[in-house]
């Protein structure tokens, strides 16, 4: 991309200020670029293709969302957190966002306990899923279905 037509008339640190301008403006304005995967593409390149477990992970969500927009979660894992047994990392995917990992949160046995919570963006009404990694290697999730009146984040829609 040429920018040099954006700086004509301009000497010196204007003419920098315009092109750098120019070309800020210019990524702001650019869809999104990501390429979406799907939520088991997303899921197995994080645990590696490893089986998963059920029933210490526990997603809190809202079963009903009005806005999409701004999605308060929460992940809990059941751990001891000592040296030897503890959550490494808490990763969240959604199943039709333009992008399937939607956070990973990394965490070591000084963290406590293992608990975090962020708020994300929905596209619309979805699966998400919560998986922890534990310091054995072993892989704990829970996935709930979540519906969202009001959706976000949705890219080349008119």
């Amino acid at each position: 991309m040429t920018l040099t037509h954006h700086t004509k008339g301009a000497t010196g640190a204007n003419a920098m200020r315009r092109l750098v301008l120019a070309a800020g403006m210019s990524l702001l304005v650019r869809p999104a670029s990501a390429t979406p995967q799907t939520l088991d593409a997303a899921i197995r390149a994080f645990t590696g293709g490893a089986q998963l477990g059920a029933g210490k992970v526990v997603l809190d969500v809202a079963p009903l969302v009005d806005n999409g927009n701004v999605v308060p979660l929460s992940v809990r894992v059941d751990s001891p957190m000592s040296a030897d047994n503890h959550v490494t990392d808490i990763a969240v995917f959604n199943e039709r966002n333009p992008q399937s990992d939607v956070a990973r949160f990394r965490l070591g046995p000084r963290a406590g306990k293992a608990e975090v919570s962020t708020r994300i963006r929905l596209a619309t009404s979805q699966k998400l899923t919560a998986i922890a990694r534990f310091s054995d290697g072993s892989f704990q999730a829970q996935t709930v279905d979540v519906i969202v009146t009001l959706a976000a984040c949705i890219e080349g829609e008119a």
